[in-house]
């Protein structure tokens, strides 16, 4: 793949609000079917400063244009595509005010995928598994116009019980009065 063509292809999906890409999108974005030459690609792209990679598989265009607030949950969503992922636990709670804390550069989300941490150079991104059935998870998440979903405040309560964390930072309080 040709630098130039790259810049004009990944500049217009940028143009659109994309600049996180997984392996797969970058071969459908450069028609590229020979998995060897595709990672050479990418490599020459990396090399010369136009993708970062951010995870396995994972890229960012670089020269991407808005600052976006949101990369990390944009990230993970590519980490764990096909599956239903929600930010819960330590960074839901303390979004609604029932931590204190708040954790920068840290992400918890729950995933019906495959459990995990990420460091990424935008952050951290910890993945806790659910067994729960998909329809009982859908009710526990609000659309806030994000690239993930977010938990309710009782959801997240109840995944961060669940899962056995810390709960002594959290103010009940709050989470009873954010239904």
């Amino acid at each position: 793949m040709k630098r130039m063509t790259a810049l004009q292809r990944l500049d217009s999906w940028d143009r659109i609000g994309r600049s996180v890409f997984t392996r797969n999108d970058l071969a459908k974005i450069f028609h590229e079917d020979n998995p060897k030459t595709l990672q050479e690609g990418i490599n020459r792209l990396r090399k010369h400063g136009i993708l970062e990679g951010v995870a396995r598989g994972i890229y960012c265009y670089s020269l991407s244009r808005p600052t976006d607030p949101y990369r990390l949950e944009r990230i993970a969503r590519a980490m764990r595509r096909g599956e239903y992922s929600y930010v819960s636990l330590e960074s839901a709670l303390s979004e609604y005010g029932a931590i204190s804390q708040i954790p920068v550069d840290r992400l918890t989300i729950m995933t019906t995928g495959r459990k995990g941490t990420h460091c990424t150079p935008y952050g951290t991104i910890e993945f806790t598994h659910t067994s729960r059935p998909i329809i009982e998870l859908l009710p526990r998440m609000r659309d806030i116009g994000r690239p993930l979903k977010m938990a309710t405040p009782d959801a997240a309560w109840a995944d961060l019980k669940r899962v056995g964390r810390n709960t002594y930072l959290v103010d009940v309080e709050v989470i009873h009065g954010q239904d």
